[in-house]
């Protein structure tokens, strides 16, 4: 059985360095289309429509516009799948996830004073799933960068006196004091040097601190890393809205975030040459991630006239407060002489989960437009659009080394975010049709890291009085390019990304 450890760094660069950076940011940041059947066969082009409890975080005043007390619980199977190039390798995977995605009511009263303009009030809260994590890709191919370079650059700077267990400690031990003194980048040249994976450029010498690869490759290296992610963003809203005379509703919402993500990186590394001292390596790392996070909305819906509605928010800044636990295990086959017959086994590996201090991101504040054509009960169509600057995000604190580097890449490499949302919906009576279309560009200048975002929905619902089933289908797609690790081995995976969303719901008018 395994004894695990538990370690509180006292630097801030040990969990930035291998947990949260500019993609983290860029992840935490996107739009994703949850909530409501009604709402996502429509692409979330609610804005200035209302009348749904995933429309409130649209515009918060959209609660206003319910005529009655309503209350609506949602279902959705996630799938995902990833198509993955990595070299001359290729994979498909396919992640498939059930969960009660939303759950609400609001509750509305209206005004018995008749000479008041103000017409009614309402107050909402409502549970989404706002952000899922769902996720898994396998890149698998023939690389021309060892993982051993990724332990050559972290060790490098850090003597081998320093990579050695001391007298009567453990592995784990050493680990442990290695992380606390010397920093992620050290702890890490550790576990390559103890597992034979990395040697000091001059043998011998207990002050050397340049190291060299013990891989020896002629026509690449086979490589396979397996991602699991896995958590969600949960976020929990009161929402306070009312009607001013016929034509004017005003809301706000306060959202709380509840945060969980899981992300199991297992990598494997083998076929090198028979004379390369490395001939095999197994490294995972398995990282969690939970916090809470704070934002609030304000909105404002106009009805010009039966046909025409115009609708504005404004979606302040997110601030998460994030905590994250590293476990990692390593082991590795090597020649320990060149005259051997079979490689030895090395599995100098820890036994500890590291516990690291807080950090905050902030991601920036986001302003929306909407346009709705009304078509009496026969139907209606809506459009959205929203703009969001990412290059204003942030890891915090700023002054940690490793944030102001992120936060400086962020700056140069990010930008403005637009957001289009149209949707549409045509009655037969007591049966609507829906359909929707959403594109959201990259965060990225460069559009290679993420690319744009397109997607397309569609569903039906039927009302039977009292209540009211709503049946959507959703599904966008997403190019990425990740890279492997951070140093080292930085060689990219190339990610063709398709989310498919089946969502359930049933409203209670009350």
């Amino acid at each position: 059985m395994k004894n695990y450890f538990l370690l509180v760094a006292a630097s801030l660069l040990t969990v930035a360095t291998f947990g949260q950076n500019r993609n983290d940011v860029a992840l935490y940041g996107s739009d994703n289309l949850n909530g409501t059947a009604r709402y996502q066969s429509m692409s979330g082009a609610f804005g200035a429509l209302g009348g749904d409890m995933s429309a409130i975080n649209a515009n918060p005043a959209g609660s206003a516009v319910f005529n009655n007390t309503v209350f609506t619980i949602s279902a959705t199977n996630y799938n995902v799948k990833n198509a993955t190039n990595y070299f001359n390798g290729a994979s498909d995977t396919d992640l498939n996830k059930f969960r009660i995605n939303q759950i609400g009511g609001a509750m509305v009263f209206k005004n018995g004073n008749q000479n008041s303009p103000w017409k009614k009030f309402s107050m909402a809260f409502n549970y989404e799933l706002s952000n899922n994590f769902e996720n898994e890709y396998l890149a698998v191919g023939t690389g021309n960068t060892s993982i051993a370079d990724f332990f050559v650059n972290n060790a490098r700077g850090t003597t081998v006196d320093d990579l050695n267990t001391r007298i009567g400690e453990s592995i784990t031990e050493a680990y442990i004091n290695i992380g606390r003194d010397l920093g992620y980048s050290a702890q890490q040249g550790f576990l390559g040097y103890q597992n034979f994976i990395i040697d000091p450029a001059t043998p011998d010498n207990p002050d050397e601190t340049n190291y060299i690869s013990n891989a020896t490759f002629s026509n690449g290296i086979n490589q396979e890393q397996l991602v699991i992610s896995s958590g969600s963003d949960n976020r929990y809203t009161l929402n306070f809205a009312s009607q001013y005379e016929e034509s004017l509703y005003l809301g706000v919402n306060f959202n709380f975030h509840g945060i969980e993500r899981r992300r199991i990186t297992q990598f494997d590394e083998f076929g090198y040459d028979s004379n390369s001292k490395l001939q095999y390596v197994q490294f995972d790392n398995d990282l969690f991630t939970y916090g809470n996070g704070f934002s609030f909305n304000l909105g404002a819906i106009a009805k010009l006239n039966d046909f025409m509605r115009l609708g504005a928010s404004y979606q302040s800044p997110t601030w998460y407060n994030m905590t994250d636990e590293l476990f990692q295990s390593i082991n590795s086959d090597f020649f320990a002489d060149p005259n051997d017959a079979e490689p030895s086994y090395s599995e100098a590996t820890p036994n500890s989960t590291q516990f690291f201090p807080s950090y905050d991101i902030y991601i920036p504040g986001k302003y929306s437009g909407s346009l709705a054509f009304i078509f009496g009960r026969h139907g209606l169509i809506s459009a959205d659009y929203s703009y969001q600057d990412m290059s204003n995000a942030e890891l915090r604190p700023s002054r940690d080394p490793f944030f102001a580097d992120e936060n400086a890449a962020i700056s140069n490499e990010f930008q403005a975010v637009s957001t289009i949302r149209v949707g549409g919906e045509y009655r037969i009576k007591n049966l609507s049709l829906r359909g929707g279309y959403r594109y959201e560009g990259s965060p990225y200048k460069n559009e290679f890291t993420m690319g744009d975002l397109m997607g397309y929905s569609f569903g039906l619902g039927y009302n039977f009085g009292p209540t009211r089933f709503d049946l959507g289908f959703s599904q966008m797609q997403r190019e990425y390019n990740v890279q492997l690790y951070d140093t080292g081995l930085t060689s990219t995976a190339a990610i063709d990304n398709k989310n498919t969303n089946i969502t359930a719901s049933i409203t209670f008018n009350l």
